[in-house]
């Protein structure tokens, strides 16, 4: 299952997300926010980090405005390795070489057409499990 959060500066960029994975036959859960009202994304980027390190979903998605506020409140989570991603290449590398769990946009510089198919990238590529990167995210956890 994918966790999914954004502020209202994500809201429908969200949505356009929560469409293209259910096609894609992926389960969805997502933790608001339910309207473009102005809300604080700490709220939810911590509900989706929560859901990730507890294993409620194995993956999450993160929208605000930047994508900057939400990986920084998610990265406070321990486990967590929240990847700020505007290009399909920063998607693939940091799951290869990171095993990045959660995708972070900003919705105000990603365009939805780039956003879904970072998305795509994000989820479609497996942890490379090369023993210098198994060596790297151990020294983050430290």
């Amino acid at each position: 299952m994918i966790a999914i959060g954004s502020d209202h500066g994500g809201f429908s960029l969200k949505a356009e997300i929560i469409a293209h994975l259910q096609k894609r036959g992926f389960e969805v859960k997502d933790f608001g926010t339910y309207s473009e009202e102005s809300c604080d994304y700490p709220v939810y980027a911590k509900a989706v980090a929560k859901a990730v390190v507890s294993g409620e979903c194995e993956k999450g998605i993160l929208i605000c405005g930047t994508g900057i506020g939400v990986s920084i409140t998610a990265n406070k989570f321990r486990g967590i390795r929240a990847a700020l991603c505007g290009d399909c290449f920063s998607a693939e590398a940091t799951r290869l070489h990171n095993d990045a769990n959660i995708l972070a946009m900003g919705a105000r510089v990603t365009g939805p057409g780039l956003a879904l198919k970072i998305v795509d990238t994000f989820l479609d590529t497996p942890f490379s499990g090369d023993e210098r990167h198994i060596r790297r995210i151990s020294m983050i956890e430290e």
